[in-house]
């Protein structure tokens, strides 16, 4: 529905009296329309061929168990790192004395 949305918008601007006063503001237009209508092709086509839509990933997950693992890996990781990165933030914030330097170090 939004890329037939995007589609009307783009046809309308194309419709509009300002496309035929200045010919540059016409050639920017036609371009989005163009891209309008072939990013509207291409989900028509992503909704025949039935492609999983962005976060639809539960049915690879039964057929690669291991994909679920690493994800749910990467996320403690990422996790982690936020974690250490705002210590990090915080011990140099702070004045530079030995058992600051340590810590940092660390």
């Amino acid at each position: 529905a939004m890329s037939k949305s995007a589609v009307k918008i783009s046809s309308d601007l194309l419709s509009n009296p300002l496309c035929e006063q200045d010919p540059s503001f016409l050639e920017m237009v036609t371009a989005f329309d163009t891209a309008m209508k072939r990013m509207d092709s291409f989900n028509q086509e992503k909704v025949n061929t039935g492609l999983p839509e962005e976060g639809e990933s539960r049915g690879f997950s039964s057929v690669f168990p291991s994909l679920n693992m690493a994800v749910k890996r990467r996320e403690q990781t990422l996790q982690d790192y936020k974690r250490l990165q705002s210590k990090v933030e915080k011990y140099e914030e702070k004045e530079r004395t030995g058992p600051v330097l340590a810590k940092l170090h660390q």
